[in-house]
This record gives structure tokens, sequence and C-alpha cells, in this order.
């Protein structure tokens, strides 16, 4: 990035990944980090704007005048709501990622990293996963909407480089979780569903607490303020359109039992946690390769899966009356 003063949209900021960019942003303009003293963050979320609204997309560009971009903002739900919407899913994501990189390259932004997801890969795939595979297959039926939607980010990168020399990125993180995560029963992902479902356990003293599936799915975690270091890494560092997987190592895969168990130690649970394995487990593993991550930045520490457990758990019991919940 540049010296002259840079001025960084984060677009879906209210969410829990601009969240922790927020927090890292902070707490380096505190320690007053080099490269974190020429910028000036705006956080906006839906209230701000709807971005699947073209002109309403341009307004915001227009307030603003952003030199760069961290595009996070999607329409997102859980599996049930994306079998449901596959539809929706598409149309909705399409245009967002249509008007915030037109608005991006209107405005002449210099640079723009927008968040694509490990789901968007090919569902029959070899693993680990890395970043060249992205378009190798159909992604998973139950959420081809928002996975092709995802994908065509990357075919825009590539259309704006090849036309216009735009620098437009994306990053693929696998599964996040920490701080200001969505705590929702209906909408949730597997960690901040399993950390607020035992929080309603040990409040009603169950002596069990039931895990859907078999516990056996594999998975990689990485904690949203890890993320959030790496996503500033990348819009400060790294020069390339080609996605970057942004991922733990492949042996820090944990699986959902140990999850459980390390959630269950972090509240203090007593209880028994029991399988119930009528439920579905969902793929069995979707193993991704931070190779070159790594080849980048070498001495990048990932925070120890328990500790930010901990923390996340830490966060929610302390701020269970504003989570999303």
């Amino acid at each position: 990035m540049s010296n002259d003063r840079n001025v960084i949209l984060v677009t879906g900021g209210s969410g829990l990944v601009g969240q922790a960019i927020k927090s890292i942003v902070e707490e380096e303009k505190l320690q007053r980090i080099e490269g974190s003293l020429n910028e000036s963050w705006i956080f906006c979320g839906s209230k701000d704007g709807d971005l699947r609204n073209k002109q309403q997309t341009e307004a915001l560009f227009d307030k603003y005048q952003p030199t760069h971009v961290i595009h996070l903002a999607a329409m997102v739900g859980g599996l049930f709501h994306n079998m449901a919407h596959n539809l929706d899913f598409f149309r909705e994501n399409m245009a967002i990622n249509d008007n915030v990189l037109e608005a991006s390259h209107k405005h002449g932004v210099k640079k723009v990293v927008s968040c694509l997801s490990t789901c968007i890969f090919p569902d029959k795939t070899t693993y680990p996963i890395d970043e060249t595979m992205v378009h190798n297959g159909p992604p998973h039926t139950s959420n081809y909407g928002y996975s092709y939607a995802k994908r065509m980010i990357d075919v825009l990168n590539r259309g704006y480089h090849e036309q216009h020399g735009s620098m437009f990125t994306s990053v693929i993180p696998c599964n996040v979780f920490g701080p200001h995560d969505n705590f929702s029963l209906v909408s949730s992902h597997v960690i901040p569903a399993l950390i607020r479902r035992m929080d309603d356990a040990m409040q009603k003293g169950e002596p069990t607490f039931t895990v859907m599936g078999s516990g056996k799915p594999l998975r990689q975690f990485i904690y949203s303020l890890d993320l959030a270091r790496l996503f500033i890494w990348v819009l400060r560092h790294y020069e390339s359109i080609e996605p970057i997987i942004l991922s733990v190592n492949e042996e820090d895969e944990v699986t959902i039992g140990a999850v459980a168990e390390a959630i269950k130690k972090a509240h203090g649970y007593q209880g028994q946690i029991v399988y119930d394995t009528t439920k579905a487990d969902g793929q069995y593993k979707k193993t991704a390769s931070n190779k070159k991550l790594r080849s980048l930045y070498k001495d990048f520490k990932f925070t120890p899966f328990e500790t930010a457990i901990q923390d996340t758990v830490a966060w929610f019991k302390s701020n269970r009356e504003i989570a999303r919940i």
C-alpha cells in the first residue's frame, strides 16, 4: 500500500470478520504499528446502504471515496436456508458483488480484497484443496447458488485485471469463529451453535448435552482475530489477483467431537456429551492447504484452538444480552 492517506472501506463491517478487523486496526493504532498510521478505516453494515442496489452502492462510494476495499458483505445462511433459496442466494450475491466491484473500478480503487468461502470448491475433489481447484467441477448441490456467486468474484477479478489492470483479489478462509459471531439457533455455524446451546443447557441444569451427528467429521477452524490479521496483511502486501487460502495448518484439523469437548472445558460444563447419530454428519472433511500462505508469510502464528475457544466462550457469556442470538 502507498504512503498517501489510504481510506479503506469494509463492506459487511458489522459481522464476525468485520468486527475482528476493527479490533486489530484499533490495537495497531494504539501500538502505532507502521502502516496503520496513514490509514482511515470505515466499517459499513447493511444500515449504511443496500449493496444489492446499484444507486445505494454508488452513493456509499461517493460518500467515503475509498482508495481500498475489503469486501465481506454477502447474503448468507445455514444449510437448510440455502437449500430452499438457491436462486435468491445466487441473484442477491451476484448483484452485491457486481455493484461493489464496478463501483470500485469507477472510483479508481487501488485494491479490493473480497472474501470467498471453502464451500465454493467442487463437491467431488481430492484433498487437500488448493487455490487452483476453485473451478474444477460443480459445488455441493445444497448451496450451489451461493457457491457459484462467490466463484464469480474470481471471474470478475480476472476480467477487471485483464481489461483495466485492476488489483482486485480474493481470500478463501476456512471455518471462522470468534467474538461477534452469529449465535442464533436457526442460522449459526457449528461452534457458535454449540457455545450457545451448552450455555442454555447449563442454565437449565441439564445433565447431558446432545451433539447432532457422530462427532467424527473433521474441520479446520480459524479464530476471527487471526483471520483479521491475515486480511490486513493481504491488503498491504499480497499483490496477485489469484485467490489465497487463509487457513490453519492441515494437522490442526479437529473433529466436531473435539470441538464439543473444548467448548465443554471452556464453559466448565459438568454434564456428559452424547452424540445423536440419527442426524446427518455432512461432508466428512474439507481439508484445505495453506502452503501458498506459508510460502509468503512464514512466521505467522495462529492462536491455539483451545485458547481461541476459551476467549470466544468468555466473550459470549459477557455479551449474551447483545450477541446475535
